[in-house]
């Protein structure tokens, strides 16, 4: 009985709004949470091998495991980037071994490998690092079986290793630090007086999450309203 004067009371209509404005309510809460993560950059070598027409492919293998074989290129390229992969910033030197290795004569016994170095842009290296050196070639001679490691020892010392292993710094560069991680905001180029655009910086709160938050709170005082009229009728 309760029920049917419910439902002839005109009650029962009104409970259907209230619990849809509650359920789009959490369904936004958890939308206005749900920031989207930017990813950092870091500083470090990323490491290619020259490839057909003077392009660069990615290294999978570390240098201590890779074994160039004779008339490849070798390329390095100091950077911010994300952390490895193809999205790595590639040397911007074209991998061409004939013309790095025009001058060194090819030997019995040995094996030549062509180095492409690049150390990077200023702003790759940070406000507080020293001018990045301008970018260079080599050819190396080594012993038929030798790594990418042993090649660049042979050209580009002093090499600096972290304690993992990973690569640090080569021909002494960078004088410090070793993979190190970069903000989001930071790792993304800034829009400049040319009008080129770089997302949100960060310096100032989402404008959609705010419209959300806006919308989040009138659905709330409207399911609020809801329920109070339905207590009084």
């Amino acid at each position: 009985m309760r029920a049917q004067r419910d439902v002839a009371g005109g009650r029962g209509p009104r409970r259907a709004p209230a619990a849809l404005l509650l359920a789009l309510l959490g369904t936004l809460v958890l939308l206005a949470c749900a920031t989207p993560a930017q990813a950092a950059g870091y500083r470090y070598w990323s490491f290619w091998r020259g490839a057909d027409g003077g392009a660069w492919t990615y290294q999978q293998q570390g240098p201590a495991i890779s074994v160039p074989p004779d008339g490849s290129v070798d390329g390095w390229r100091f950077a911010l980037s994300p952390d490895g992969g193809q999205d790595a910033a590639r040397p911007r030197t074209a991998s061409g071994f004939d013309g790095i290795c025009a001058a060194t004569p090819a030997q019995d016994g040995r094996k030549r490998v062509a180095v492409v170095l690049d150390f990077g842009t200023a702003q790759d290296a940070g406000a507080s690092a020293a001018a990045p050196p301008g970018s260079r070639t080599a050819c190396a001679s080594v012993a038929p079986r030798a790594t990418s490691a042993e090649v660049l020892a042979a050209v580009a010392p002093p090499l600096r290793y972290e304690s993992n292993g990973m690569l640090c710094a080569i021909a002494g560069y960078p004088g410090a630090g070793c993979g190190d991680q970069v903000d989001a905001g930071a790792a993304q180029p800034k829009a400049g007086a040319d009008g080129g655009s770089s997302g949100n910086s960060g310096s100032g709160p989402d404008l959609g999450l705010a419209a959300g938050g806006a919308l989040v709170a009138v659905l709330a005082g409207g399911a609020v309203w809801q329920a109070r009229r339905r207590r009084h009728s």
